[in-house]
């Protein structure tokens, strides 16, 4: 049994680097990402249950990766990204500071903290959820890059080490092991099910969540 842990698939607007709104869809290529990443799932996986990010960029994602293995995406708003309020729709490069380090509550938006209580009380969650998983069932989670990031930071036993490498790109896949319910990464965030075939381009891995 594993954790199968992916980003959502390529925006316009990830490509721009522009704070995401929430109802921001994904691009073709998202699209083809998504596809990319599906058939990855389906030859080197068993998933059996899928739960996702109810934001659309995320929700699509996880329908067209998984839209052979005929089941229900469970959606939840907890999975979203971080909230950054009154600076959704704006790049990141007019605001003069980086707001994925920003702690304080942007206007309508959630603090750094309260966005970290969100996600770590989601793990909990998920935890029980794979507590009740198959020995030869995996679950997939398709969330947010700071999601990602959150959850490989502070939850996964060698996930913050593999975020020194890279920041997740979009459509990646990270592998997380269970065994005796200690939650261990042990592949990704990889991006190779789409990367070999998109003329060496990584994709957007930080701007524009």
């Amino acid at each position: 049994m594993a954790l199968l842990i992916a980003r959502h698939g390529e925006t316009a607007l990830n490509v721009a680097g522009i704070l995401q709104p929430a109802d921001t869809p994904l691009s073709e290529r998202g699209e083809q990402q998504a596809f990319a990443l599906g058939r990855r799932l389906a030859r080197d996986h068993r998933v059996a249950a899928v739960i996702s990010s109810d934001l659309p960029r995320a929700l699509r994602t996880a329908e067209l990766a998984t839209q052979a293995l005929a089941l229900r995406i469970e959606a939840h708003p907890v999975w979203q990204e971080r909230n950054f309020g009154a600076l959704r729709g704006r790049t990141v490069d007019s605001l003069g500071f980086d707001p994925l380090t920003l702690r304080e509550a942007p206007e309508a938006g959630e603090s750094l903290a309260q966005f970290e209580v969100r996600v770590a009380q989601a793990w909990v969650q998920l935890c029980s959820r794979l507590q009740n998983m198959g020995p030869d069932e995996d679950l997939l989670l398709v969330t947010h890059g700071l999601v990602v990031r959150a959850l490989l930071a502070a939850h996964i036993e060698d996930g913050a080490q593999a975020l020194l490498l890279a920041p997740p790109p979009n459509a990646s896949l990270a592998v997380v092991s269970n065994d005796a319910g200690r939650p261990r990464l042990v592949l990704g965030p990889c991006a190779a099910h789409w990367h070999s075939g998109s003329g060496g381009r990584a994709g957007s891995a930080a701007r524009g969540v």
